[in-house]
């Protein structure tokens, strides 16, 4: 206890210059749920609405915490120092390492056992270097029979000097039944399978990064998921459930009132271009169109703890690397009129998105956001041609009204044809899954979750889901467009009641539990839930992982 006091006052001095990035990945939630509580509380300010976090952010916010932990409980207090023993080799004061390797990282010191648990962890002057194992398995059983999903592999980051962080992460995974493909309706990460004809399939899944970073701002080339918008359920903006892809990542904050982001990636369109296509030997080669996407989000803090953002976004295709979207602060569909004119059969495909964050009132998130893919002012009030292609989302969470549990809403509704495109080459997607909402388009969803935290590092979820998908479109075949009528019938209906735990028992290793009482009614042509939770289920899932 003496040496976490001594600790506390070191941190009270620290300075932090946002240098040397490496992100935190976004399934790695119970941190980002952590930094989401002390928002809310006013403790802190942050961001939430870009996603994934750089370990420096995340140790500096939770150096802001303990300036302020005297207003914690004592469930808080043990959390904040146990996340601490593992974003401290993001601090770079002399004084703080100093300590922590005399007195945790030693093998022979009496507090040994304070120390985060790593493979390999080495730190100088110059260069530090993690290296960590991947090992998971989660077990579904419901009343007929019993499947898994199991995944090993490593992860390692770097640091070298002041502005260069480095990171990579690969993971190998076997599933006895296949849980998730371009038509189904599940927040599971999409996945790219080799099938081994029994059901299920195996997957890989490498991402990584090199980044350069400066006081007020950051660049970096990643293989990863990225998640915009505000959301405790899915965003409808970026939802970051896509296999990952590599793009430029670029971060600006020159003051405190400004926030900026931008994204240039290379997406996988899957359609076969016949022009490179090419047969050898006995087989053939089959070579895909090229695909791209710009995006960019500006975030403006008008008063404290009120975040508007704007952002637009084009995916195109069949003219290279344009370097027009290589400008990260242009309004991309104007761009696209003059290269491309305004004809949707030559153009691109451009969107436009909002969030509104607010924490302004003590222990309340009031959120929004809103996706437009396709609008006009006009038609917006006529019933027999309303056809805005938008997807809109708002929500609430209360935290610690009641001390360590949290009350969240959210509603989402998506128009007919939002995320959709009449060029298979330009979809909002990338290995044929969708960027956006988890439900896709004509699709509504309501969410509420009560949020029990009674112990460190233990996680109590019990909520309810009640989401619904009314007709497919097929937006490539339709002559029509205009008029078409937002969930006409229900063709896949999902309620479902759960109670989720999750323990971490050492710094980014999970023991977890989750019982699941679900009805899903799925009676279009499409099936859009795996076979194992199609129909009613009482359904337990359990394992436990080691790192994401």
């Amino acid at each position: 206890m003496k040496k976490l006091l001594i600790l506390s006052l070191f941190f009270l001095n620290i300075q932090f210059a946002f240098t040397q990035k490496v992100y935190q990945h976004i399934s790695n939630a119970n941190i980002y749920e952590f930094l989401d509580e002390m928002a809310n509380m006013q403790i802190i300010t942050i961001n939430s609405a870009i996603k994934p976090y750089s370990r420096k952010l995340i140790a500096s916010k939770l150096k802001e915490i303990q300036k302020k932990e005297d207003v914690l409980n004592n469930r808080q207090k043990k959390e904040l120092n146990f996340y601490l023993k593992d974003f401290i080799k993001e601090i770079d004061d002399k004084k703080v390492t100093d300590y922590y390797f005399k007195n945790v990282f030693d093998k022979t010191s009496k507090n040994k056992s304070d120390k985060r648990l790593d493979l390999f962890y080495y730190k100088d002057s110059l260069f530090t270097f993690s290296v960590n194992p991947i090992l998971g398995i989660n077990y579904f059983i419901n009343d007929k029979e019993t499947i898994y999903h199991r995944w090993n592999g490593a992860e390692a980051f770097a640091y070298i000097g002041k502005h260069w962080g480095f990171y990579a992460n690969i993971r190998d995974n076997h599933e006895q039944e296949i849980l998730e493909t371009t038509d189904f309706f599940t927040q599971k990460t999409g996945a790219v399978y080799k099938e081994d004809g029994k059901g299920g399939g195996d997957y890989s899944e490498m991402r990584g990064g090199i980044t350069y970073s400066w006081k007020w701002g950051s660049i970096g080339l990643v293989k990863d998921h990225f998640v915009w918008g505000d959301n405790y359920n899915g965003s409808n903006i970026f939802s970051g459930r896509t296999p990952s892809f590599a793009h430029i990542k670029l971060n600006i904050r020159p003051v405190k009132w400004f926030d900026f982001n931008y994204v240039h990636g290379w997406l996988v369109s899957e359609v076969v271009d016949s022009n490179r296509t090419y047969n050898y030997g006995n087989g053939t080669r089959t070579v895909f169109h090229n695909k791209y996407i710009a995006a960019n989000m500006f975030t403006f803090i008008p008063f404290k703890k009120l975040n508007i953002s704007v952002g637009n976004s084009i995916v195109y295709s069949d003219i290279g690397v344009h370097p027009a979207y290589l400008i990260p602060f242009l309004f991309y569909k104007s761009v696209d009129h003059t290269l491309n004119s305004t004809d949707n059969r030559t153009g691109q495909n451009a969107q436009m998105f909002f969030n509104i964050s607010s924490r302004q009132i003590k222990h309340l998130h009031l959120y929004t956001s809103f996706f437009v893919d396709e609008i006009s002012f006009s038609r917006m009030w006529d019933s027999d041609k309303q056809s805005n292609f938008v997807s809109g989302k708002f929500g609430f969470c209360l935290s610690n009204i009641i001390q360590n549990i949290s009350f969240i809403y959210e509603y989402t509704r998506t128009n007919p044809l939002t995320y959709q495109h009449l060029i298979s080459t330009t979809t909002f997607e990338t290995n044929n899954f969708n960027l956006g909402h988890y439900l896709r388009d004509n699709s509504q969803e309501i969410y509420f979750c009560i949020k029990l935290k009674p112990a460190k590092a233990l996680h109590i979820d019990l909520s309810y889901i009640h989401a619904q998908h009314g007709n497919d479109y097929d937006y490539e075949t339709m002559t029509n467009t205009l008029g078409l009528p937002f969930m006409e019938n229900t063709i896949w209906n999902n309620e479902t009641y759960s109670v989720k735990m999750n323990y971490e028992v050492i710094n980014d290793g999970f023991i977890f539990l989750e019982y699941i009482s679900n009805n899903i009614k799925d009676e279009g042509i499409i099936k859009h839930s795996p076979r194992f939770f199609t129909g009613y289920h009482n359904i337990i899932s359990c394992g436990a992982n080691f790192g994401f």
